[in-house]
């Protein structure tokens, strides 16, 4: 769980987790100016504290290190705002587990988000952002922008995430990734509930565009790199 200023949530996102299919929760807080920290301890969860603010980016990096460290065959990564069901967790990873999937989405828009109080402009923003990638990738998600999220080992140990921002379009480049490394077909989605309420972290209108014009220039760079026309080294992966 990649934590910032959490405390609100961060009890009822845990309480959702099922803990009998889960072997460890790791949660690293980003120097949070609330009782994130005390919160997670009290819960009994294994707590990293970075030292200086990495971003959302760099909060994800130091998560998938230390779940790879620890032996990790499955990596779930969950924002503690409680937006995203915990309890959507098993069926998530079972593609993995499986063998069939890398990499499994929660998607919001496999419902309907407007009825869970996902604000108007979010959602148009969010179904252009990801109409654009599903032309430029190939795919056809229903959403790349979602905080519910599983990886196999295999893929992030492929993925060069380190080469990837330490902003919130962490996300988007780590996908770009994926299919750039020729694992389109590995890439699945599941349907989970939206969740608004006001003590749920939310980014900004001012922060979102700057995010959705980050997003475009991901799109950009993967598609100068497949056109051979400007290869990327972030999208060169690891063998």
């Amino acid at each position: 769980m990649p934590a910032y200023n959490a405390a609100l949530t961060l009890e009822r996102t845990y309480a959702d987790i099922p803990h009998d299919r889960i072997d460890r929760i790791i949660l690293v807080d980003d120097v949070s100016h609330d009782e994130t920290v005390d919160i997670a301890r009290n819960l009994g969860l294994e707590v990293i504290i970075h030292a200086q603010n990495r971003g959302y980016g760099g909060n994800q990096k130091t998560c998938y290190d230390a779940a790879l460290e620890a032996g990790a065959d499955i990596v779930v990564m969950l924002h503690p705002d409680y937006q995203y069901d915990a309890t959507r967790i098993p069926d998530l990873v079972a593609p993995i587990a499986a063998g069939r999937r890398d990499l499994m989405l929660g998607s919001r828009f496999l419902g309907d988000p407007l009825a869970g109080g996902m604000p108007t402009w979010k959602y148009v923003s969010n179904r252009f952002l990801t109409g654009v990638e599903n032309i430029a990738f190939g795919l056809r998600l229903s959403e790349y922008h979602t905080g519910l999220r599983a990886y196999s080992r295999q893929l992030l140990e492929t993925i060069p995430y380190h080469a990837n921002s330490d902003d919130f379009v962490f996300d988007q480049e780590l996908i770009a990734q994926v299919v750039a490394a020729g694992m389109r077909d590995r890439i699945g989605e599941i349907g989970v509930p939206t969740r608004y309420f006001e003590e749920a972290s939310s980014v900004g209108f001012k922060r979102s565009v700057v995010y959705g014009l980050s997003t475009l220039r991901v799109v950009a760079r993967y598609l100068l790199h497949r056109l051979h026309l400007r290869p990327s080294p972030k999208l060169r992966a690891r063998r």
